[in-house]
């Protein structure tokens, strides 16, 4: 399988905390320390003398080596995404009823125009 990269224009990009890049990632600080050190492995900005780092770097810079992808998915952000997989199912709640005859009407609507 064939990493390719995706350069996609972001307007208002997320920028994070040191601290907090290594609570998503589930590495230590003086491993994204180490990483802003080397060149050109890490996006930031500093800002009040504390480095703002950029997440789409963060998210690419975790998935270049195995051992940093596992920790991303173990330890870091990646240890929820069976459970939002899980919750995009369609809730039985009172809201969910109300949107599905609401859009069952427009349907409706739109076919007895059409016609």
């Amino acid at each position: 399988m064939e990493n390719k990269k995706i350069d996609i224009q972001i307007d208002n990009p997320i920028f994070v905390s040191v601290t907090e890049a290594a609570k998503l990632g589930g590495v230590q600080d003086k491993t994204i320390r180490r990483a802003l050190k080397q060149a050109g492995e890490l996006n930031f900005k500093i800002v009040n003398n504390r480095y703002q780092i950029d997440l789409s770097s963060l998210i690419s810079y975790l998935h270049k080596n195995t051992k940093l992808k596992n920790k991303l998915y173990k330890f870091g952000i990646g240890q929820y995404i069976e459970k939002w997989k899980q919750s995009q199912k369609p809730p039985s709640s009172l809201n969910y009823k109300i949107m599905k005859k609401l859009n069952d009407k427009n349907k409706q609507t739109k076919n007895r125009l059409d016609s």
